[in-house]
């Protein structure tokens, strides 16, 4: 299993945010920064700054993100569950996006510094990150 990884904290709070699957992607889902955008026969999701989404949208917000650096090799085996598993332990809930160069987790703003906590334990690095 793989450990030891060296993870950035991006600055500010963001939200999931579900349209229905026939959705068209909204103009505010692309603004800078990060954001995701996943379409599934049922729902349209997207992930990005909670200021970002409009009211009225259905939202689940404050997410605080881990950024792992990267780019981390495609057959790298045990990076997610190296930092899924100590969350786990500390029952933090998550949500994880992987994208070619690297993943990120998402964890309630809430429980960010106890996810801090169980991380640094498993022998991860957290360091703010400056955008």
């Amino acid at each position: 299993m793989a450990a030891g990884f060296r993870l950035n904290v991006k600055p500010g709070l963001f939200a999931v945010a579900r349209l229905s699957a026939g959705a068209k992607i909204p103009a505010w889902a692309f603004r800078d920064g990060f954001h995701s955008i996943t379409r599934t026969p049922t729902e349209l999701s997207i992930v990005c700054r909670q200021d970002r989404v409009p009211a009225g949208v259905r939202r689940r917000d404050g997410f605080r993100c881990l950024e792992v650096l990267g780019p981390l090799a495609f057959d790298a085996i045990g990076v997610l569950s190296s930092l899924v598993l100590p969350l786990a332990g500390a029952r933090i809930s998550i949500l994880a996006i992987s994208t070619f160069d690297t993943d990120l987790l998402f964890v309630p703003g809430a429980r960010f510094a106890a996810a801090v906590r169980a991380l640094e334990r498993a022998g991860h690095h957290v360091a703010e990150a400056v955008e």
